[in-house]
């Protein structure tokens, strides 16, 4: 297994003006704003007609969508993982949702950031292994930190507390006296509320918003994490909510709708994620750094199906084929905005394929600091709209080794698949031609038997 090492420090690039002297090249703020379960159908630039999202349908027309952009896994552990390491599945640390947890010789590209002078700040779900201390955004580059440590604390919308620089802070919320006694462990403060008081996701928007305004005479990395729309699956079979795993303050206009709670909630969580970026993009123009933020949206994998929500509702992995758990299209295949005004060219669509591994080196690359080897590519070029310039992967990689174990790799348009891995004998590897067959419902395996096994090759390679 192979990790990730430092090789350079801050690279300071200076340029002469007119007269000859020199100046500091200014480094852009990034923000890295990543939803959660939220699949490549629900925005409206991604072809939504149900759900509203004009804020982010606004930051498409201003700046970059990517067609071909994949999470890092199916599920949000390991994928969030290979987001701050730069290294896929095959070689990241951890790759599951159980156990597990970033060690100190993990180096994050929010760790590279901190040492070049950025203020780093996260906010949200961090939920990268199970179960993490604490403190370990501290511990992995990150100056500030609020809001929830354990990915299923995270499944609860009115904790009874959050975390604040590696302590627990109350919050008014109560949990139900036999979830007190189940969640316990690595599940502390997973739940069901009785009194729901605090929505936690309107305070962590509202702190990173503040983040922006304390640090905006500073280079800063705002890594804005949401739990949303993600389930609060515990309360998605409990009565005492109305079987809601769907939880928010109100359902505003969604009210109205004849439709399953659940799906009024989660249209609701859709708007208010929507707003909260809105707001994110008002106070950029307020404070007058626009031009000097580079803002990118995500999700950490493909739709879920859970606390009551059904996928086929809004349509929401659209064309693909899958959900979250499956290394399907629909499962790993995720929106991908860019918006840099001045940089990024307004209103482009490219189909370069990427990945989360990506983000490192390109963030870097833009900051002017210097990235280790990763299994990353910078998309910068592409950001820049130079996509001749854009260096290519020979293939994108993913394993997941629950539910019988699962592997896909992607080359080009050819996507091989293997499931049952963990079984003796595995499945025979599926192959899909993307180019024709987007929604990968015609396996072509017995008419390639080359190219397959072109694939499971690199299917063994590329697990260390």
């Amino acid at each position: 297994m192979r990790y990730a090492a430092v090789r350079g420090g801050m690279l300071l690039v200076l340029c002469c003006g007119w007269n000859g002297a020199l100046w500091a090249k200014e480094r852009p703020n990034v923000i890295y704003i990543l939803a959660d379960d939220l699949g490549y159908g629900d925005l409206g630039c991604y072809g939504q007609k149900t759900l509203s999202t004009p804020h982010l349908d606004r930051l498409a027309r201003e700046g970059m969508r990517f067609t071909r952009h994949y999470a890092g896994s199916t599920v949000c552990a390991p994928s969030r993982c290979v987001l701050m390491t730069g290294l896929h599945t095959g070689h990241c640390r951890v790759r599951g949702n159980g156990p597990g947890k970033l060690l100190s010789a993990d180096v994050t590209f929010a760790r590279l950031l901190q040492q070049a002078g950025y203020a780093t700040g996260c906010f949200g779900k961090w939920g990268i292994g199970n179960p993490p201390p604490l403190d370990d955004p501290q511990r992995h580059g990150f100056d500030a930190f609020y809001g929830y440590i354990n990915m299923y604390h995270a499944h609860n919308f009115y904790p009874e507390f959050l975390v604040r620089n590696g302590k627990k802070e109350a919050l008014r919320n109560r949990l139900y006296e036999d979830w007190l006694t189940k969640r316990t462990g690595p599940r502390e403060g997973a739940g069901v509320a009785r009194v729901a008081v605090d929505y936690a996701p309107q305070r962590i928007a509202d702190a990173a918003l503040q983040f922006i305004r304390d640090h905006r005479e500073q280079d800063f990395f705002l890594y804005y994490a949401l739990n949303i729309p993600h389930a609060n699956n515990e309360a998605g079979g409990d009565r005492r909510v109305q079987n809601n795993g769907l939880r928010v303050p109100d359902l505003g206009g969604w009210a109205k709708r004849a439709w399953p709670v659940q799906e009024q909630g989660f249209a609701r969580m859709m708007e208010m994620l929507d707003g909260d970026v809105g707001r994110i993009l008002a106070l950029l123009e307020e404070l007058q750094i626009a031009e000097q933020t580079l803002v990118i949206f995500s999700s950490d994998n493909g739709p879920h199906q859970e606390g009551g929500h059904q996928v086929d509702f809004f349509d929401s992995n659209g064309p693909l084929r899958g959900k979250k758990r499956d290394l399907y299209e629909g499962g790993l295949r995720v929106p991908m905005i860019a918006w840099w005004p001045g940089h990024v060219p307004a209103g482009q669509v490219t189909d370069h394929i990427s990945g989360f591994q990506d983000v490192f080196p390109t963030v870097l690359e833009a900051a002017g600091v210097a990235a280790p080897e990763v299994d990353g590519i910078s998309m910068l070029p592409t950001l820049r709209g130079k996509p001749s310039m854009q260096r290519r992967h020979p293939h994108l990689y993913w394993e997941f080794f629950e539910q019988g174990g699962k592997r896909a790799v992607l080359q080009g348009n050819w996507k091989a698949v293997q499931r049952n891995t963990l079984k003796t004998p595995p499945a025979p590897i599926e192959l899909y031609d993307l180019a024709t067959d987007p929604g990968e419902t015609r396996d072509v395996a017995d008419q390639h038997p080359q190219r397959v096994q072109k694939l499971a090759e690199i299917l063994v390679a590329e697990h260390e």
